[in-house]
């Protein structure tokens, strides 16, 4: 067992500037079935950020490495004067600058955590971010290390005659044996996790794309053999992208070539390497019969954000990995306001919202709560978490709104000139908005520093022709921050009326009547005063979720009802039916009462029919909201009354509109992605209203669907039905499709989400199957994480089987696949909010987890800390 002794915390405080810089790297690699030999070819120089007048000992990184040779200018060293252990090369350099030359041998094959070079599906591929370089060659795996890479790979050319790296090819030949070899030159200098390397072989898809300033470059997207026909959607994405950002924010490519790789075996959903993404099959491989609407928008929005990275990562990268979210929160933000431009405004938003109040809340308050921009960590593949990337997105969009759209271009400019080639933190590019803007964000950088959400409280009072609204805000204790600092909120509102109608109003900072304004919360408790005319208003609070909190106004059910009909803000119309109904599933009442229910039928009723809102905002708004989002919203959690009540609510829908369910979907096309899904939405209620009686529809609509995304909502219902010939349709959808990896990935998810107390025996003989595999993460991803994530009365069953399970998966995951073993694991941060009997079970789970010998470093963490919350 990992003791906490070993368990070495990294503290931001404590960087300091590496002694060298090494400003050339130049690899070799002989790629052979068996093994991999990797000479390195390192220029290390003194570097002159780094004041010390001692020469200390260099410590290169090196996991799973043989050392063959080790020589600094073309001498051999001798043992006494180098030194190895299971994570680190050592040497003591006797010059300010010298080549150090390095030959290791790595065993590919048998990589199955996916980190540093590893085979996939016959082919040989790399992810090196965070610390994966290290499983390659003896390196200084850190951001901070910029080189310039030049890469020759040699290997057998009949089985492996495509040869990439990243940035442009100089040269290539023939070998003896068989073999052949390229080389590549990157001319920008890079850190060690964007090397990319790709050895196999595959079909390519070519384009070329003209930028801004005239120059053509290549485009190339390589997938395995027979998937061109699932790659012209991706390609357009990536065009439309290159676009988008000259003209949004002046960015041109820099190479003339972008290769983009599909590969099965893949931790993460892509990654941004220099000129040489490499992707998770999912985002990338999409045409209308295997893929959903969703899967399409998916495919676009990872596209965009991987070449985005371009300059928001690559051309300025991190200084150290505590600033993950100087690129992952910026590039999202990016990514999700590009998706906005392609799609409905509103519906990416609020998707984007749903994440956060799902997710990001509950990370918050759970064991591994962090700041965007953490102050330490054991293992750093645990914090590529929700809150480094989507509130950090949420930390950008408030810069955006409090500056406009000009004010942050004009930062991002300032930013891009300031640092391009750089490796930087985060307080340099709030410094860039600051300086090109002319304001001063001290509080503001309270964002960065604190961990948790704040709560927002707000109580309004009417005195003639005076709104007062009283603010308050708080944010809960997390570890190492007992007290926290007010923070900086924009909270962007609006005023109705009685019948719902919009009233304009004047506050302070305006000279004329506005029907919208942002009040700028900066202090613990703060008064806002508002000239009206109007008595009986409602305010309309948190406009498209302008901050990252969680709001508490003692609306009334009367209130939420009119904000939901009638509110001009789509965001808010759709986020008041959420509270209607969040307010009723989380009150202390066992069950939903007669009057709850017809108002939240009246109001659901009204929206249907209602045509001036698009089919798209319909299908999101007549959703209960789920349950990972309830528990996050939470302290306490009774969770057999949560779970009765929604499932109370959910058939109470479906039966009391179920006329209206079979009109929408008799009458409304298929015809674009909002009306598929609100169609689908419809059939998901007529067979929780009746499965008997609609079976046939959903077995028709499987049989005869020309489209994935209708194709898998009905393999969905009849999966979680109650028909005994659910069984015929099943296996049907599978004999269709057996030879598509990604859509038999949503035949396995569609089998797990029935809340059935017999489901955990069926996942399990579903582990049998041959066409499952835990070294692969979309696999597990698709079986064991869609029913631990998805399927919460079953996981928190009150008979502890479902923590029993997941905990005895993590630890046979843990020696093949660490990350994504912890990724699970993170499933148990809710723990505290559970009765005493299921903390009794999950604590039990834990320390049973804990108790495993060799337990990886990305699990110890994640458990240690959720056992210790």
């Amino acid at each position: 067992m990992m003791k906490q002794a070993e368990a070495q915390i990294k503290y931001r405080k404590d960087y300091q500037p590496s002694q060298f810089l090494i400003t050339q790297t130049k690899l070799k690699f002989q790629l052979f079935e068996q093994y991999t030999l990797v000479t390195s070819e390192l220029y290390f120089v003194k570097n002159s950020e780094n004041t010390s007048e001692t020469i200390l000992p260099i410590q290169l990184d090196g996991v799973e490495l043989e050392l063959l040779e080790i020589a600094i200018n073309d001498r051999a060293l001798n043992p006494n004067e180098y030194h190895t252990t299971e994570e680190y090369l050592e040497f003591l350099p006797t010059e300010s600058s010298f080549t150090l030359k390095i030959q290791v041998k790595i065993l590919p094959h048998k990589n199955t955590s996916l980190e540093g070079l590893y085979t996939s599906a016959g082919k040989f591929c790399t992810q090196c971010e965070a610390e994966g370089f290290r499983k390659i060659t003896y390196y200084p795996d850190r951001p901070d290390i910029m080189s310039e890479f030049t890469v020759r790979i040699e290997a057998d050319k009949k089985t492996y005659p495509l040869l990439l790296s990243n940035g442009n090819p100089t040269g290539s030949g023939e070998l003896t044996n068989g073999r052949h070899f390229t080389e590549w030159h990157d001319p920008f200098p890079k850190p060690s996790y964007l090397f990319a390397l790709v050895a196999g072989d595959l079909d390519c898809l070519d384009d070329t794309f003209t930028t801004c300033s005239g120059r053509n470059v290549d485009l190339k997207l390589y997938v395995d053999k027979g998937k061109l026909d699932q790659c012209e959607f991706a390609m357009q994405s990536l065009k439309a992208a290159m676009k988008w950002d000259e003209e949004k924010f002046g960015r041109e490519y820099d190479l003339d070539l972008y290769m983009i790789v599909a590969v099965g075996d893949f931790n993460m959903g892509a990654m941004e390497n220099k000129g040489l993404n490499i992707f998770n099959t999912v985002y990338v491989l999409a045409n209308e019969k295997t893929a959903t609407d969703k899967d399409f928008e998916g495919v676009e929005s990872v596209i965009a954000h991987e070449y985005f990275h371009n300059w928001t990562g690559n051309r300025i990268t991190c200084r150290d990995w505590f600033q993950l979210s100087l690129k992952e929160g910026l590039t999202v933000f990016r990514d999700q306001k590009f998706s906005e431009d392609m799609q409905s405004k509103t519906v990416e938003r609020i998707n984007q919202v749903k994440v956060i109040r799902s997710a990001q809340f509950a990370e918050d308050s759970g064991p591994m709560a962090h700041p965007i921009r953490p102050d330490s960590y054991i293992e750093m593949n645990n914090f590529y978490t929700v809150t480094v990337y989507n509130k950090g997105a949420e930390v950008i969009r408030m810069m955006h709104t409090l500056l406009g759209e000009d004010g942050f271009r004009k930062g991002m400019d300032l930013y891009f000139d300031r640092h391009d080639g750089q490796a930087v933190t985060c307080e340099d590019f709030v410094k860039s908005m600051e300086d090109a803007n002319d304001v001063e964000w001290s509080q503001f950088r309270n964002w960065y520093r604190q961990a948790g959400t704040p709560v927002v409280s707000i109580e309004m009072s009417e005195k003639e022709n005076i709104i007062e609204l009283k603010c308050h805000q708080h944010c809960p204790p997390t570890k190492g921050q007992a007290k926290k600092q007010p923070f900086m909120i924009p909270i962007k509102m609006g005023l109705l009326g009685e019948l719902g109608n919009t009233v304009k109003f004047k506050t302070l900072s305006d000279s004329d009547w506005v029907e919208e304004s942002i009040l700028m919360l900066t202090e613990t408790e703060q008064t806002f005063e508002l000239t009206v005319e109007n008595k009986g208003l409602i305010p309309s609070l948190l406009r498209d979720f302008s901050s990252p909190v969680k709001l508490v106004y003692p609306y009334n059910k009367q209130q939420l009802g009119i904000l939901f009909a009638h509110d001009p803000n789509d965001f808010n119309r759709w986020d008041a039916g959420q509270q209607l109904m969040t307010q009723v599933l989380l009150d202390d009442n066992a069950t939903i009462t007669e009057a709850e229910l017809s108002l939240i039928k009246t109001a659901l009723d009204n929206l249907l029919h209602d045509e001036t809102v698009d089919n798209a905002l319909k299908a999101l708004a007549v959703q209960v909201p789920d349950l990972n989002s309830l528990i996050g919203l939470s302290d306490h959690i009774n969770a057999d009354q949560l779970f009765a009540k929604h499932k109370q609510l959910t058939r109470f829908i479906g039966n009391s509109l179920e006329q209206v369910w079979f009109s929408i979907y008799s009458t409304t096309s298929d015809k674009n992605p909002g009306n598929r899904h609100l169609r689908n939405i419809a059939l998901k209620y007529m067979m929780i209203a009746d499965d008997e009686k609609h079976f046939e529809l959903a077995a028709t609509q499987q049989s005869h669907a020309t489209n994935m995304t209708n194709e898998i909502a009905a393999l969905q219902v009849i999966a979680n039905s109650n028909q005994t010939s659910q069984s015929e349709y099943i296996d049907k959808f599978y004999q269709k499709w057996q030879k598509e990896d990604l859509v038999l990935d949503k035949w396995f998810s569609a089998q797990v989400l029935k809340d059935d107390d017999n489901i955990i025996s069926h996942i399990k003989t579903m582990m049998d199957h041959e066409k499952f595999s835990t070294t692969n993460p979309n696999k597990v991803r698709s079986l064991i994480g869609a029913f631990v994530a998805n399927n919460l009365p079953q996981f928190h069953h009150a008979s502890g089987q479902g923590y029993e399970f997941l905990a005895s998966f993590i630890i046979h995951l843990n020696q093949i696949n660490p990350q994504v073993s912890a990724r699970l694991a993170k499933q148990f941060n809710q723990w505290k909010k559970f009765d005493v009997k299921r903390q009794a079970i999950i604590q039990e789970q834990l320390e049973r987890i804990m108790a495993v010998e060799n337990l990886s470093k990305d699990v110890f963490e994640v458990v240690d800390k959720t056992l210790k919350m």
